[in-house]
């Protein structure tokens, strides 16, 4: 459905002459910051383990083709990157990445100033890199850090589901100009 609305051209793909009607991949919509912010036209929902874009539409709008919808209002570019892996898929991926995943990965103390707590327990955003030698200096292992980045990527927005018409639409009168 995504790639649907898009226009088309012919294109010599094998330089030879011979013209195949093609889908102009270069055309790039962006969700309007101004909806991205709207808080009120999302629920925020957190990603279980395993669960793919397509699973996470067909569960909140019906059908596994709005996947894209999903990836568009997250800014999500790149699945494999950018959306939460499976706990098998991060173990493979921590142990590809580091040679030690205990290891330590930086130290970080609390802020003094401004914001010092967090805002649930997965948040960290007030927590300053600094070095070991730093009072009151935590260690944060390579393995703690890639899972905070997984519980960020965890937690997304869904578009309400009685604004996915006016999004569609949208989404087709930018594609077609």
């Amino acid at each position: 459905m995504y790639f649907r609305q898009f226009s088309k051209g012919y294109y010599d793909l094998q330089g030879n002459g011979n013209q195949t009607l093609v889908t102009d991949l270069m055309t790039r919509v962006k969700v309007r910051e101004k909806v991205i912010n709207e808080i009120s036209l999302y629920d925020k929902y957190d990603v279980p383990s395993g669960e793919r874009p397509e699973d996470t539409a067909f569960k909140h709008f019906g059908s596994s083709q709005y996947h894209w919808v999903i990836l568009m209002t997250n800014n999500i570019t790149d699945v494999y990157y950018d959306w939460p892996m499976s706990e098998q898929d991060f173990e493979t991926f921590i142990k590809d990445k580091y040679t030690n995943p205990d290891a330590i990965h930086h130290y970080e103390v609390s802020q003094s100033s401004g914001r010092t707590s967090g805002q649930g327990p997965d948040d960290y955003s007030y927590k300053i890199e600094v070095n070991s030698d730093a009072t009151g200096a935590q260690s944060v292992s390579n393995r703690e850090f890639e899972q905070r980045l997984q519980d960020e990527k965890r937690s997304i927005n869904l578009l309400n589901p009685a604004y996915l018409t006016t999004f569609l639409e949208e989404f087709n009168n930018l594609v077609r100009n």
